[in-house]
C-alpha cells in the first residue's frame, strides 16, 4: 500500500514530508508504540513522540481534554485574580473582563471538552 502511495505523489509531483507528519497506532482499544511507519526511508513521528496541532486544538498521545482544561485553568485564574487586584472601578472591571478575558478563553473552550469536575 505504500508503494501505491509513492507511486501517487511522484505522479501528482508532491512531496511527502513524513517530519510533518504524525503516525497513532491503536490495536484493540490502546495505543500500540512498536508500531513505526515509514515513507521513503523516513520514519513518521509517533504522536506520543511530537504534539501536533490541528485546526486550532493540540493532540498528544492521550488524546484526553484533561491536560488541555488544567492548561486552561491556569490563566483564567491568573486573569481573574489580576483584575481583582486592579485599582478600577467595578463597572471597569466587568469591562475588562467582558471585552478582554472572556475572548481569550472562547476559543480553547468550544474546541475542547473541558467538564467542571476535571478540573
Amino acid at each position: 500500500m505504500l508503494e501505491c502511495l509513492e507511486v501517487l505523489m511522484a505522479w501528482c509531483k508532491m512531496k511527502f514530508k513524513p517530519k510533518k507528519s504524525r503516525s497513532l497506532s491503536v490495536r484493540k482499544g490502546k495505543m500500540d508504540a512498536t508500531t513505526t511507519f515509514t515513507v521513503a526511508n523516513q520514519q513518521i513521528p509517533m504522536v506520543s513522540q511530537e504534539l501536533f496541532k490541528s485546526l486550532g486544538r493540540w493532540y498528544d498521545s492521550s488524546m484526553k481534554d484533561t491536560t488541555r482544561g488544567l492548561e486552561i485553568v491556569e490563566p483564567a485564574t491568573e486573569g481573574l485574580l489580576a483584575i481583582n487586584r486592579c485599582g478600577l472601578q467595578g463597572k471597569l472591571k466587568v469591562w475588562y473582563l467582558q471585552f478582554m478575558l472572556i475572548p481569550k478563553f472562547l476559543w480553547p473552550l468550544l474546541v475542547y471538552e473541558i467538564s467542571s469536575r476535571g478540573v
